[in-house]
């Protein structure tokens, strides 16, 4: 049986991470994904002869000197990333709000548009970018990141001065900020954090913890942009440099049994047969714990728990007749049907359209990417005859909502194929369909996970589950520092 050094199951942006980090320094490693194409939930696959992207469809670290960007260069990958502007359109009842490339102006037309509530206005964004520029200078450079030596201790240290911003908003609500600034009662802004929050924290402006808040908040303006050709695209490139650094990537390789037996990981299943003295997991802790053979206890419980409170998600993959479709260029739009009711079931959908010459499906057709946010505690408690109807139901609001805030898109449907959280747990591996990491609601449990632990001895977890998760980079920013753990405990 071969034996590696670390074995690394899925293929997800936390696996891929993980596994180039591992074999940029030279250790061996095999990397198993049960599909035939690498990125887990943020893909891209094909249907008939149309390319769509199976979940993210935004996304960050293409900033100079930024993760993805650095692999990039380091590697030569063959990645085209187009920066939008504007980033997002965001449509409601009360009008429109683009989102450009450049943060001054979006803050510089709020300011406009609140009146004698400007200058709080301005002053929340102040306060806001402080806690932003602290937290996006980690993710900039994620050795700053658990664990880190002495050096990056001292480094910290320097950087204290920048962290202070932060400390008074531990364990509060992005809410208590507005609050501070007089500004909570102000529709449209609320509206609009509520947006930007429900899909990069996974929770509205009143529950979640605002440090996270106020950094995604600039998710938008650091380096933020369309994967031409899909974040496929990239997903594949990484796989690519793994096996050039003389690691194995394994596709069609579903592995279904983990056991830890003489010092060492026997990992088995589909066309996966080796030994390894660690592995790193790119699934769910329910997921874990049934192929490992472990109870559900400790950091695996909690996790768990996190986890179960959070999302699915459903979708709609369209074809768009290109004639009808004004726009050119890859755009994305956040709609809300009623800003007033909860940003999910189909109320809120964020539609993301394909770039005019990408050539994703037949007779020169563009795809669209249109999801929204499902509770799954509500749907699994339903029979599954209930169940599909009540997806059914949320994807009829979705087409509402889609024909009602983008009419010019959903004239130019061609065919839409939707797809539910059994779809993701079918295809993805993912217990139950959960999609989109642990929501950041307020508390001071988040800060308590922020150094890689194996949840078994050479057992570890990465993905969306874990910190910092959430987004594409944090979840390979993730795997990156799982990586770094268990090469301290190689050598």
């Amino acid at each position: 049986m071969e034996r590696f050094d670390v074995a690394v199951v899925g293929a997800g942006f936390g696996g891929l991470g993980a596994a180039l980090t591992l074999a940029e320094r030279g250790a061996k490693v095999v990397l198993f994904e049960a599909l035939s194409y690498p990125g887990g939930c943020a893909s891209t696959f094909t249907r008939g002869r149309a390319r769509h992207e199976a979940g993210a469809t935004l996304f960050s670290g293409f900033a100079e000197g930024h993760l993805f960007d650095t692999w990039i260069r380091r590697h030569d990958l063959a990645v085209e990333v187009r920066l939008l502007d504007p980033v997002v359109e965001l449509r409601t009842e009360d009008g429109v709000i683009q989102i450009p490339r450049d943060r001054t102006k979006l803050v510089e037309a709020f300011v406009a548009r609140a009146g004698v509530l400007g200058p709080n206005v301005r002053a929340f964004f102040d306060e806001q970018l402080r806690v932003a520029d602290a937290l996006w200078g980690i993710f900039s450079d994620p050795s700053l990141l658990p664990p880190f030596g002495l050096r990056e201790l001292a480094r910290h240290i320097t950087r204290s001065p920048e962290y202070l911003p932060l400390l008074r908003w531990i364990g509060r609500p992005l809410r208590a900020v507005l609050e501070r600034h007089g500004i909570a009662h102000v529709r449209w802004l609320r509206t609009y954090l509520d947006a930007v929050c429900q899909i990069t924290v996974q929770a509205h402006s009143g529950e979640a913890e605002a440090p996270f808040a106020m950094a995604t908040m600039d998710y938008y303006f650091r380096g933020t942009g369309h994967v031409h050709g899909g974040i496929g695209v990239l997903a594949r490139g990484m796989a690519a440099a793994i096996e050039r650094l003389s690691g194995q990537v394994r596709f069609v390789s579903r592995v279904d049994h983990l056991r830890r037996e003489d010092g060492a990981w026997t990992v088995s299943g589909r066309s996966a047969d080796v030994r390894a003295d660690h592995v790193i997991v790119n699934r769910l802790p329910a997921d874990v714990a049934k192929m490992a053979g472990l109870s559900m206890t400790g950091r695996l419980a909690s996790i768990d728990a996190e986890v179960r409170d959070g999302w699915g998600a459903c979708m709609l993959y369209l074809e768009l007749d290109p004639s009808k479709v004004a726009n050119p260029n890859a755009h994305h739009l956040e709609l809300i049907d009623d800003s007033g009711a909860r940003l999910v079931r189909g109320n809120h959908i964020f539609c993301s359209v394909s770039d005019s010459d990408e050539q994703r499906a037949p007779d020169g057709r563009r795809t669209a990417t249109v999801s929204t946010h499902v509770a799954l505690n509500g749907l699994l408690a339903l029979g599954q005859t209930q169940r599909a109807a009540f997806v059914a139901e949320i994807q009829a609001t979705m087409r509402r909502t889609l024909e009602k805030r983008a009419p010019e898109l959903a004239q130019a449907i061609v065919s839409a194929l939707p797809a539910s959280p059994r779809t993701f747990a079918r295809f993805t591996g993912r217990h139950d369909g959960y999609v989109g990491g642990i929501p950041r609601r307020a508390g001071l449990s988040h800060y308590a996970s922020l150094v890689p632990t194996s949840v078994a001895r050479g057992l570890w977890l990465v993905g969306d589950s874990i910190f910092p998760g959430q987004s594409t980079l944090a979840t390979a920013i993730g795997g990156t520092r799982v990586a770094e753990s268990v090469l301290r405990e190689l050598h």
